[in-house]
């Protein structure tokens, strides 16, 4: 049995959508920064509205970094601060799994579905939905709910449809914030 078959309650995961993501003196703020965070907000405004718990992953890149632990960077953006009740969980590395209390804290919670935004699309967001669906979790991506920069050889919006493609393929299902209506998704799972 894949172990997250059996749950049912869906939550929400905003990963990285920390200050040093949009506005630094090191980097330039990260591609269409107002809609992403926007989204997030809305996401984070539905889920608090269907009783969805929230869960922020915050980034610490270590000294010196834009999302140094206990910076301004490293802060959770001021537009989606977390509520009380909402979980913030470190991390160190892309997979928001790996080494932190995240899957213990799902279990606990019995969650078996995660909605995910955040940034960055490449990185930590490609890392963490992969890893979600390995450990059994239903997982869907906010389409346009997640965000990077340009690189070399590809524009930001050019990697996040990119990623959305390929990640729908086989771990994700694609969701826009206009298609996610989280009361009704959260009935959707309950009645599975």
């Amino acid at each position: 049995m894949i172990e997250g078959q059996n749950r049912k309650q869906a939550a929400v995961l905003i990963i990285d959508l920390q200050l040093g993501m949009f506005e630094s003196d090191q980097i330039s703020p990260i591609h269409a920064g107002d809609i992403l965070l926007r989204h997030a907000r809305q996401l984070v405004d539905r889920a608090h509205a269907a009783n969805v718990p929230v869960f922020y992953i915050r980034h610490d890149g270590g000294e010196g970094h834009i999302l140094e632990r206990g910076t301004a960077g490293w802060q959770i953006h001021p537009a989606i601060t977390p509520a009380p009740d909402d979980k913030i969980i470190e991390k160190r590395t892309p997979d928001a799994f790996h080494e932190t209390t995240l899957h213990r804290e799902l279990a606990a919670a019995d969650i078996g579905s995660l909605i995910v935004a955040g940034a960055q699309t490449e990185f930590c967001i490609d890392t963490t939905c992969r890893r979600a669906r390995s450990l059994g979790f239903d997982v869907t991506l906010v389409s346009d709910g997640h965000g990077t920069w340009d690189s070399k050889q590809l524009t930001a919006q050019q990697i996040i449809l990119h990623h959305n493609r390929i990640l729908a393929a086989h771990f994700v299902q694609l969701r826009t914030m206009a298609e996610l209506d989280l009361m009704q998704f959260t009935q959707e799972r309950v009645a599975e």
